[in-house]
């Protein structure tokens, strides 16, 4: 007998239980979908929170107050005199608003920052200006603003020379930042940048959110952070936990390690349901053995050996967990693509991860078909003939 005409007969088994088949098909195709679609959705988390870092600036450094640690303008005069290393240095004020203009109104968020966001942050300037270091000196309230801001305030017309209200203050539009698009829920143009001076005074407060450097090459950024590290240090008498201090690759670092570990884990948990459909094919695999018990008696009597019985319950098993593996890859794909149109989230698929969740349905549905196969090419063929 040839691996053909067992092939076929195989076939012709499970044609005749088609809902059968596909019920247990189902568990490696959710399984397999499962898997593509939650490594697709880390990847492409990582990807997008990575381009997002990066488009922030190139040798950007950060350095962010902790437990209670009071940063000020000063401190960025004094770390740009004292840090050779460092060309530009930015403080950044953070605060949500209720934005007016004529009759409309709409809520978003304001960034202080001064003259240098351009070129610390690598941003662009689609129409108008930046505001000058006289008017971040001189508290000038003028504003740039993001083109969700200008499409959800100014309905999509030009606010350059326009009034807005802040705070119950009035900000001339002086310009347009260049769109930066949004992901993860996160929009990047719905932003109003105003002079930090001004920010400061509508808070009321001197400190700052965080600062902002930018180092004068990458191969002096590591220099930069250590020696703006043991200024502050020396500010804040080497106390623990007052402060931190990130360059852009750290930080791309830690993001990439924190989603792999991520991406890592949704996997394996999704595997488990390929796992569980894998004893689904062992268990319908062990009731067809029953079911076909006496055919298995008359095969052997014509003249079948056991390997032939073995290898069409094996090929069964295998053409359940791989037909189930097709589709759910389609169904994977289709999940990632979902995602991506309806919940706005980045997400990469990737060919790694489609072949390894393939190759792992197929050793599944070999892994738990053996034993299927080994019972039915063990079964007596006299007792099998008897068997009602």
């Amino acid at each position: 007998m040839g691996f053909w005409e067992i092939f076929k007969m195989a076939l012709a088994a499970m044609r005749g239980n088609k809902l059968r088949s596909l019920l247990t098909a189902l568990g490696i195709i959710f399984g397999v979908g499962a898997v593509i679609a939650m490594i697709s959705i880390g990847q492409g988390a990582s990807k997008d929170v990575s381009d997002r870092i990066s488009s922030m600036g190139s040798n950007m450094i950060i350095v962010s107050p902790m437990r209670g640690t009071r940063l000020t303008t000063e401190d960025v005069d004094t770390l740009l005199e004292r840090v050779p290393s460092v060309t530009n240095g930015m403080p950044y004020v953070r605060f949500s608003v209720t934005s007016k203009w004529s009759n409309e109104t709409y809520d978003t968020t304001v960034n202080g920052v001064n003259q240098d966001y351009t070129t610390i942050m690598s941003a662009n300037i689609a129409t108008g200006r930046l505001f000058t270091k006289e008017e971040v000196e001189n508290r000038e309230r003028v504003a740039v603003v993001g083109g969700t801001v200008v499409e959800e305030l100014f309905n999509g017309k030009s606010p350059l020379g326009e009034k807005i209200m802040l705070k119950g203050q009035s900000f001339t539009v002086i310009g347009v930042l260049e769109s930066k698009g949004s992901s993860m829920g996160n929009d990047s143009d719905d932003v109003i940048l105003i002079p930090v001076s001004v920010a400061q005074r509508i808070t009321g407060s001197t400190v700052v959110s965080s600062i902002y450097f930018k180092a004068a090459g990458a191969d002096t950024a590591a220099l930069a952070v250590a020696h703006i590290t043991a200024i502050l240090n020396q500010k804040f008498n080497n106390r623990e936990n007052t402060f931190r201090v990130t360059s852009q690759d750290e930080l791309l670092e830690t993001i990439s390690s924190t989603t792999k570990t991520f991406t890592i884990m949704l996997g394996a948990i999704a595997g488990i349901s390929l796992v569980v459909g894998g004893i689904g094919i062992m268990n319908i695999m062990l009731v067809s053995v029953t079911e076909r018990t006496r055919e298995i008696g008359i095969r052997k009597s014509l003249g079948a050996k056991r390997k032939h019985i073995m290898w069409q319950f094996i090929i069964e098993s295998i053409f359940l967990s791989v037909s189930g593996g097709l589709l759910g890859i389609a169904f994977g794909i289709g999940v990632s693509r979902a995602v991506t149109v309806l919940a706005g989230w980045a997400t990469s698929i990737s060919v790694g991860a489609i072949m390894l969740s393939f190759l792992f349905a197929l050793a599944v549905g070999l892994f738990f078909g053996v034993y299927p196969a080994y019972k039915a090419a063990n079964l007596d063929p006299i007792v099998a003939l008897r068997h009602e």
